[in-house]
């Protein structure tokens, strides 16, 4: 029965284009006004992962600018970027409040999660799990200790945040979840070891999440960026050293294209602007529910992952649509 209601919503909504495109170009002038511009985001209750840097860091201010309750996590707390955001948030009266969480953590998950619901009377719209890291080298080189730690925070991460925050969105009948992924996860680089995996897993956890709760009233969006300057190149760069310096001279000599600069920072993402990605995402989160994509690729110029989702999209439909899962795939996938 609540799959009949969800989707015979989604289809009536089909027919409110021209609401959808007024909210839409709406939810872009606001965006582009910056603090003070409007409230496009008011009401809303916002959980970010991995806030110190990059997008996570210009989506708290850009979403607290928008009116939104956000809530901006960062491990390994107190440290000088979370001492930065919370003055900001004074100085410009935004409804930022920083939480140390460690997307690694049961413990910190539990307890970060715990207190953002305290915080909000038990409910939450909104969890950008956008925490992630990187490191270069061949597969073969990636030890345990490597690729532990990227699926760890790729991937059961962003699970743990997503098992955190689902009881209270399953409650309140609503709610979004947006998986940050990559272009590299749908297309591979030779020598970025376990990070297109990572990105792989996530991208399709996200799409089977979906499906399973879509009939609840919640919605999920991948995003996938290309590639833009922010500090995941330096991090990147410094897992990547440490992964050199305790890997044997032989194994490394084995692969001498894709080894000799690992550990050196050589940045990377060009002159695109990193606050892509959080305006695509402000402007997804004022899509009326049920309207909103499964998947965003973000990136001024290349986006090869394009074709790869359509085709993927087409597949998924021609495998599953006719069968009992039918209805929940094409909810998702019929937008």
């Amino acid at each position: 029965m609540s799959n009949t209601i969800n989707l015979s919503r989604r289809h009536l909504m089909m027919g409110a284009g021209a609401a959808a495109m007024a909210l839409s170009a709406g939810a872009a002038s606001a965006q582009e006004g910056g603090a003070g511009s409007g409230n496009g985001l008011s009401g809303k209750s916002v959980l970010i992962t991995g806030t110190s840097s990059g997008f996570g860091r210009l989506g708290a201010e850009h979403y607290a600018r928008l009116g939104a309750k956000v809530f901006a996590t960062m491990r390994d707390m107190p440290r000088p970027e979370a001492e930065e955001l919370k003055t900001l948030a004074e100085a410009e009266d935004l409804d930022i409040t920083v939480i140390e969480i460690d997307v690694t953590s049961d413990e910190q998950v539990e307890a970060g999660v715990a207190q953002v619901l305290e915080a909000t009377g038990g409910k939450l719209d909104v969890l950008i799990n956008n925490a992630g890291i990187a490191m270069s080298a061949p597969v073969e080189v990636m030890d345990i200790e490597a690729t532990r730690r990227m699926f760890d925070t790729n991937v059961f991460g962003p699970q743990r945040m997503i098992r955190a925050v689902l009881p209270a969105m399953r409650k309140a009948g609503k709610g979004q979840v947006f998986n940050v992924t990559s272009q590299l996860g749908r297309v591979i680089i030779p020598g970025l070891g376990q990070y297109s995996p990572t990105k792989f897993a996530l991208e399709a956890l996200s799409e089977q999440l979906a499906y399973e709760v879509v009939a609840k009233g919640i919605d999920i969006t991948i995003i996938q960026p290309g590639g833009y300057p922010t500090e995941i190149w330096e991090n990147g760069a410094r897992y990547s050293a440490q992964l050199n310096a305790r890997t044997p001279e032989a194994l490394l000599e084995g692969y001498p294209q894709l080894t000799a600069g690992m550990g050196e920072s050589g940045g990377g993402g060009g002159d695109t602007d990193p606050m892509d990605v959080p305006r695509a995402i402000a402007e997804i989160m004022m899509m009326p529910a049920g309207m909103r994509p499964l998947r965003r690729p973000v990136h001024p110029r290349a986006k090869p992952q394009v074709p790869i989702n359509e085709v993927s999209a087409q597949q998924q439909l021609a495998m599953l649509g006719g069968s009992g899962y039918g209805p929940m795939v094409k909810a998702v996938l019929d937008r």
